[in-house]
């Protein structure tokens, strides 16, 4: 018989116990486990299974196609073309500094190509792709297809570009794309804008419509990898296109307008429908291509553009500020007119100067005018007329006159960048200068001088009021606008104004266009010449016009030079007087209006007057307010 031991005992009792307490903690460990598991894999399972689906799936945006634009008969001015493109897609930037560095020994991409592409790759969610470089050419295909095994993650796709058919010619109203920037997201929350492909409209019509030309996005869904390569796609929902737009330029008018420009260095040219507001042709010169910034523009390039004088970026026709010169003398008298200052038979005389103080105001014609009315004073542009005209009249009349005929504010037209130059008053003088307005100013501000400026736009809607019997009409450049599946076809033409009237008086604005009448066909004009075409053969009855001679300068005339009778073409070319000219025709029954400004041009009568007696006539010729032929539907294109 065994005997156990007292200290026996106790061991075994101790590691009961101690099997016990672990059989315990194992039991409540596993109890935890299992209802732990149960959450997960029974509770939560729709939760979980959903992340599952995240991590596998995922949805991408589609940029949509963009909206195309055409001329008022149908000629396209931005189409989209389709081009090879590198993409390259990455986990969250993981490899991409070896990644990239090899795609810049295949396409040489650069620093900033390389610093954009790495910076989007870090910021990429569910693997979207970043665009390595647009508009491949067949032998950049051919190399990355040849090392593809070594760029993992690279793949070309089909995407569209913008292109732009008449490239320098539409630049200033079509204008062009590009990338989408911060300051263009302000306002707008819609998610494709952030897509690398995007492209969003930067200048000219393509920025002031580019909420509609954008389109909506559409999605595709696709299964992806542990590192987020795609596998396969599961659904794709297509984008609706963009609105496509009309507008009411005639390209072909466009054309011939700009070959008129061709010869001089910079100005600009405006072409109106008096009665619609239509801006058929809109011209400044010089151009740039629009296609360089479609594509991506270079350091080099855009540092060429920036630098050049005659400031090709610039759309003169609606941001080049000006003296009007002569050109504003309508304005002048009508203010006198409808102030009653003058009536249409009070006759001024003119010396060749007028005497304020100890200083000289000179007239153009050396020795004077004479006497003349309103109505001959417009013809032969005598300044001593509107010296005193507009000392009677004052300055405050004359800056409501102005206003009332477009001066000093931003029209309706829509294009971005459009300028509200400079129609001075009391006050304006007061807050800007800093000094009161001296009769010294009224004088200037009668012919156009001193501190006003005008664009060409403005010179063209002032014209086109006069002409259409004083309506406020409005200069517009979209003629209408739907989307491709929709038809898109001009408006009816109109014969009539449709804008608020100005309430000017009748018989006044009769003198006026009557004093313009006679500036081309009068025997006091200072247009005469305009009555013969380029040949010298007298126009047509059915084309006569009015018009309105100006000479602006740039620089004062000094006492010194006139009597060393310095010529403007012995002075530097930046320092020689803007040529200016406003006409409409017919001129018995007025439907269009023309403004031609060529910088440094020396002389509006010599230099402006015949490129704009060409374009009009050009116009009445075509009459491209009527002119919509082979317009149908454009949901084929």
């Amino acid at each position: 018989m065994k005997h156990f031991r007292k200290g026996d005992g106790e061991r075994s009792g101790l590691f009961t116990r101690r099997a016990l307490v672990l059989g315990g903690a194992q039991a409540v460990l596993l109890t935890a486990l299992a209802g732990r598991l149960y959450q997960l894999q029974v509770v939560e399972t729709e939760r979980f299974a959903s992340l599952a689906d995240e991590n596998r799936i995922n949805l991408r945006l589609l940029p949509p196609s963009r909206g195309l634009i055409f001329d008022r008969s149908g000629q396209p001015l931005a189409v989209n073309r389709n081009n090879f493109r590198a993409m390259v897609t990455s986990d969250r930037g993981r490899g991409a500094d070896v990644l990239i560095e090899r795609l810049d020994q295949i396409l040489s991409l650069g620093d900033a190509d390389k610093n954009r592409l790495l910076r989007e790759l870090r910021r990429s969610r569910n693997s979207q792709p970043a665009v390595v470089r647009e508009n491949l050419g067949w032998e950049e295909v051919a190399r990355l297809e040849f090392n593809a095994p070594d760029l993992p993650g690279v793949f070309i796709d089909l995407g569209q570009s913008r292109d732009y058919p008449e490239g320098e010619l539409m630049s200033h109203i079509v204008g062009y794309t590009g990338r989408v920037a911060d300051e263009d997201l302000a306002g707008r929350d819609d998610p494709v804008l952030s897509l690398p492909t995007m492209r969003f409209g930067k200048k000219g019509m393509e920025r002031s419509l580019e909420d509609d030309l954008r389109g909506r996005a559409g999605a595709v869904q696709v299964e992806v990898n542990a590192v987020g390569r795609v596998v396969r796609e599961l659904d794709r929902t297509e984008g609706q296109p963009g609105t496509n737009a009309l507008l009411t330029i005639d390209l072909d008018l466009q054309r011939f307008v700009a070959e008129k420009m061709k010869e001089h260095q910079s100005g600009s040219v405006v072409v109106m429908d008096v009665i619609t507001g239509d801006v058929l042709a809109m011209v400044s010169t010089p151009g740039f291509d629009p296609s360089t910034f479609a594509r991506g523009i270079t350091q080099s390039e855009w540092r060429e553009l920036l630098d050049n004088p005659e400031r090709p970026l610039h759309n003169k026709a609606i941001a080049g500020v000006y003296p009007p010169g002569s050109t504003y003398k309508m304005v002048t008298a009508l203010a006198a007119l409808e102030s009653k200052a003058i009536d249409p038979w009070t006759r001024l005389p003119c010396a060749g100067f007028l005497e304020l103080g100890n200083i000289k105001f000179h007239c153009w014609l050396k020795g004077g005018h004479g006497s003349t009315n309103v109505t001959e004073a417009i013809a032969c542009s005598c300044d001593c007329f509107f010296y005193e005209a507009a000392r009677r009249a004052g300055v405050d009349r004359i800056a409501d006159m102005a206003n009332r005929l477009g001066f000093g504010k931003t029209s309706e037209l829509g294009l971005p960048g459009e300028s509200s130059a400079n129609q001075p008053s009391r006050g304006w003088k007061q807050e800007k200068i800093g000094k009161a307005w001296q009769h010294g100013d009224t004088f200037n501000l009668g012919i156009g001088q001193g501190y006003m400026t005008a664009t060409p736009l403005q010179l063209a809607v002032m014209t086109a009021r006069l002409a259409n019997g004083g309506y406020e009409v409005q200069p517009n450049l979209l003629l209408a606008k739907a989307t491709p599946r929709e038809e898109l076809a001009p408006p009816a033409p109109r014969d009539k104004p449709t804008a608020p009237s100005l309430r000017l008086n009748p018989q006044h604005l009769q003198i006026i266009r009557q004093g313009m009448v006679d500036v081309v066909n009068g025997s006091l004009g200072t247009a005469i010449h305009l009555r013969r075409d380029g040949a010298g053969k007298v126009l047509d009855p059915a084309f006569t016009f009015a018009g309105k001679t100006g000479t602006a300068q740039v620089k004062r005339i000094t006492e010194r030079e006139r009597e060393m009778g310095i010529t403007q073409a012995q002075l530097p070319w930046h320092l020689r007087h803007h040529a200016l000219f406003v006409c409409f025709g017919p001129a018995d029954k007025p439907r269009y209006a023309c403004a031609v400004i060529v910088e440094h041009g020396m002389a509006g009568g010599s230099t402006a007057g015949p490129i704009g007696r060409d374009v009009l006539v050009e116009t009445m010729k075509r009459d491209p307010s009527r002119r919509t032929d082979g317009f149908k539907k454009m949901a084929s294109r």
